[in-house]
């Protein structure tokens, strides 16, 4: 998995919609709020920006027949009449499929955006969309849990993440702590609105009109950080937030934020120097960096594995009074770990992505320390994986070379499985795979062709209203129908689900990061 270079990130600093820091000592404004004015070249760091004005507005295009088409003579038999308008039919039918092709961005067949071109985003299919600036780019994020319940669908919304940067200067590297509150519901005004609304109507618009706030917490770092992870225990009723950052000295370090947590919701408190410093250190690695990182779903006590590009994993465990790591690595291959998950359904096992194309089934009990299951994914590396935390059999892997796949575990014990699904959408290496905590058969899959697709397995292709659609538009025919949506974020790397907002997902790339839900999911 290749990083982006921060340099690369300077150089385009007046192109749209990126996050660059301004001076050497700015960074986002810890516990305070930042309200967005609407004015770009107003916005300081660490602000929500504004992806669409306030109005939407949507040109029809109106076809009119030419003066010579208007002026046909009233005595054409029936059978060039009809051809006339077979062939008028049939000049519509291509402008709209003209006008279909240039205005949807498709990574597989939309060209390049040019130096003066932008993406813009259509409010129409997003329930909610906000952007966030942060100082520098950040190669991963994840969400912090909450008490604010679950299946939560009103609005505005309230979000908790934690992120880290990739600095120019290793020392301005930070992990950044956020609330995101006020996030409003994308509003998209029909000029054929009923002017005479009730009162009520008009005070739920004001509210969804309120500008969104973001309150940020930082702590110091030394190194860009690889990857971020949250506990999936954390919250602040279980006191403490347990989150793990990988970084690029290829040390791990195990930081508490409750008390960046208690900050956002606790006017006046003051975070002590002492709980801005991690409580545990790893050092497992040496001077190895890497990638893979995750924390035990079923664990509640602390369970971490991490892996480095030397492919060595190690156990990282606590106990009543301090955090033990394991001397002993898990080894198959000098492969790169890109990627580690635990298995959502047995609390001793864990599956391992490599540059080498496999897919690994591990155990922890081994005494051997080796792999129990080894398949072939992919000809190239495995960036990638997810563990479905509905269906514990299946596991999506994200490949270098823009496939990804699903797979039956059931089905690695017989030789050389296949996946029960295969898509080779993407252009590009994929990035980040996802299934959405809520429902089994949507993914979450983001690319370097800058974009994140959401993809529905429960869609069969021969589905009679699908099939229609193909054959009404050409351009649907290399498309697989279980695509939902295609969301643009320049050098997205990493996109999570949010477990108590159904369809909620942030992603990060190098404009900052995204706050989305679309009409699809």
């Amino acid at each position: 998995m290749a990083k982006r270079s921060a340099e690369e990130d300077i150089i385009g600093q007046n192109e749209p919609n990126t996050a660059v820091k301004t001076s050497e000592g700015s960074l986002p404004t810890t516990s305070s709020q930042h309200t967005v004015t609407g004015d770009k070249d107003e916005m300081d760091v660490g602000e929500f920006e504004d992806p669409y004005g306030d109005d939407f507005e949507s040109d029809e295009e109106i076809i009119e027949l030419d003066e010579q088409d208007n002026d046909m003579d009233v005595e054409m038999d029936e059978e060039q009449a009809e051809r006339k308008i077979e062939e008028l039919e049939n000049k519509e039918r291509e402008q709209e499929q003209e006008q279909y092709e240039s205005s949807i961005y498709l990574p597989h067949k939309s060209k390049p955006l040019g130096p003066d071109e932008v993406m813009e985003a259509d409010p129409t299919v997003y329930e909610m969309l906000h952007n966030v600036n942060l100082p520098w780019p950040c190669l991963t994020v994840d969400i912090i849990p909450d008490n604010l319940g679950n299946e939560r669908r009103t609005y505005p919304a309230t979000v908790y993440l934690a992120t880290a940067t990739q600095a120019e200067k290793s020392k301005d590297n930070e992990l950044i702590a956020m609330k995101a509150s006020s996030l409003a519901k994308t509003l998209v005004k029909d000029d054929n609105d009923d002017d005479n609304d009730d009162n009520d109507d008009d005070d739920d618009d004001d509210e969804m009109d309120a500008d969104p706030i973001l309150d940020s917490e930082t702590l110091p770092l030394k190194h860009t950080t690889n990857r971020i992870r949250v506990s999936p225990f954390a919250s602040q009723q279980s006191a403490e937030v347990l989150t793990a950052t990988m970084s690029e000295n290829g040390d791990v370090y195990i930081y508490d934020l409750a008390a960046q947590y208690k900050a956002f919701d606790t006017p006046g408190f003051t975070i002590p120097k002492s709980l801005k410093r991690p409580i545990h250190t790893i050092r497992a690695h040496g001077n190895v960096e890497g990638y893979g990182l995750d924390w035990s779903p079923l664990v509640n006590t602390g369970a971490l594995l991490t892996g480095d590009m030397s492919g060595r994993i190690h156990l990282t465990t606590r106990t009543n009074t301090n955090w033990v790591t394991d001397k002993t690595p898990f080894f198959a291959s000098q492969s790169s770990i890109e990627d580690i998950q635990w298995s959502t359904g047995e609390n001793t096992v864990f599956a391992t992505a490599g540059c080498d194309g496999f897919v690994r089934i591990w155990d922890t009990r081994s005494k051997k320390h080796k792999p129990a299951i080894s398949v072939k994914a992919s000809d190239t590396d495995v960036n990638v994986i997810s563990w479905c935390s509905k269906i514990n059999h299946l596991l999506a892997s994200g490949h270098d070379d823009g496939t990804w796949s699903v797979w039956d575990l059931r089905n690695f014990t017989k030789p050389n499985p296949s996946p029960v699904a295969n898509y080779n959408f993407h252009k590009a290496p994929v990035t980040s795979i996802s299934f959405n905590p809520l429902d089994e058969s949507i993914i979450a899959v983001s690319s370097e062709d800058n974009t994140v697709t959401l993809w529905d397995l429960a869609v069969e292709a021969d589905d009679e209203e699908i099939s229609q659609q193909r054959k009404e538009l050409k351009e649907l025919h290399d498309i697989p129908p279980q695509l939902l949506f295609v969301h643009w974020q320049k050098d997205v790397k990493d996109v999570r689900w949010h477990q108590q907002i159904p369809g909620c997902l942030v992603s990060t790339g190098g404009d900052g990061l995204n706050i989305w839900k679309t009409i699809s999911v």
